[in-house]
């Protein structure tokens, strides 16, 4: 997709995956530039490390646990050119189950914003201006607006701004640094800008697992981001609350639940690009395939000639919550999907015959 899009370059950086990912993706992807990293240096070293390799006036920072649409990237670069002052933008963003993801826009984690969302005030008042600044609440999904932070799965920055600010700071190994990214960029006399015209799927925490690892870096990431940024007794009081926090959340937090393979009993709907709905369906063998995919157990929806991913992603948006549904991309063998933030993801390998079969 990003390559459709014209004058581009791709630089993936892989931090220390022993899958074997890049030896399958080099021989696929020649005009892709990887780095393997042999540790996981983090997400903003490795995002720098990617940043330091470009060239272009423009660099987005793209999650490996997303799909884009086929318009993602040419919207938010038509809005940067039509407005200069922006430093970064990011999009819309729905789960694996189609869900949208209110950190798509945030504002910063003030003290009495973060007292907000932590007290459930900001759920008690979901549009709330004053007790719902943790996500905007006031401000539509749908409609583009300035805000104060943008999510690290999708960033595209000016390169001015990065230069300016010097990219990722490398202290937070994960989690906050796109919140401390969004702080710098405006300090430096920017804009971050929420761009409601694409959406794309992020398929929420595929990259991290959820366990009390998560909990521990996620609010160790946000006190460091406190001490940064915040001064006095109200900063003081917010890195105890923190501290709280996370003894309260490591004792709670189970792990992410798992979800089964495809079993005899569930039904199947293929639906999507009808040449690869016809391969797909073939290859299921023995599986109870419905003509009615939208009242299947289990949803497979196919990229492809006539049916983009710009189309996969709004039909996502409109399944009935909790569904099982999956993506097909045209050219994989594989269907992924992760339908909640808090299960882990999975992976239908298929066997794609010819239609006549």
């Amino acid at each position: 997709a990003v390559l459709g899009e014209g004058q581009a370059e791709v630089i993936v950086v892989d931090n220390q995956s022993s899958d074997g990912s890049i030896e399958y993706l080099r021989p696929k992807f020649p005009s892709v530039f990887f780095i393997g990293n042999r540790e996981n240096s983090g997400f903003g070293r490795a995002n720098n490390q990617g940043f330091q390799m470009s060239k272009g006036e423009f660099v987005l920072f793209l999650n490996p646990d997303t799909i884009v649409a086929e318009n993602s990237f040419s919207e938010c670069l038509a809005e940067m050119q039509r407005q200069p002052d922006l430093g970064s933008i990011g999009v819309r963003m729905v789960d694996g189950g189609g869900k949208y993801l209110p950190e798509s826009k945030r504002g910063f984690p003030t003290p009495w914003v973060s007292f907000c969302k932590l007290s459930g005030l900001t759920k008690l008042f979901p549009v709330s201006r004053v007790f719902a600044r943790y996500y905007l609440g006031h401000l539509a999904e749908k409609a583009g607006n300035e805000v104060d932070v943008l999510a690290g799965a999708f960033m595209m920055v000016r390169r001015k701004a990065l230069e300016l600010t010097g990219g990722f700071d490398e202290q937070f190994f994960m989690y906050a640094e796109d919140i401390d990214l969004s702080y710098r960029i405006k300090e430096a006399g920017f804009r971050n800008f929420y761009s409601a015209g694409t959406t794309i799927i992020h398929f929420k925490g595929e990259s991290t697992l959820k366990d009390q690892r998560y909990v521990r870096h996620f609010y160790e990431a946000m006190i460091l981001y406190v001490r940064k940024h915040y001064k006095g007794i109200g900063a003081w009081f917010y890195v105890q609350l923190l501290k709280g926090m996370i003894a309260i959340r490591s004792v709670l937090q189970s792990a992410p639940a798992r979800t089964g393979g495809l079993n005899k009993d569930q039904s199947i709907g293929v639906m999507g690009d009808p040449q690869t709905v016809k391969r797909i369906v073939n290859g299921l063998g023995d599986q109870k395939v419905t003509n009615q995919p939208q009242l299947a157990d289990v949803l497979i929806c196919c990229e492809g000639p006539q049916f983009s991913f710009r189309e996969l992603i709004r039909t996502m948006e409109e399944l009935t919550p909790g569904k099982r549904a999956f993506v097909h991309g045209s050219g994989t063998e594989c269907a992924v999907g992760s339908a909640s933030k808090d299960r882990q993801g999975e992976v239908i390998l298929l066997k794609l015959l010819p239609e006549s079969i």
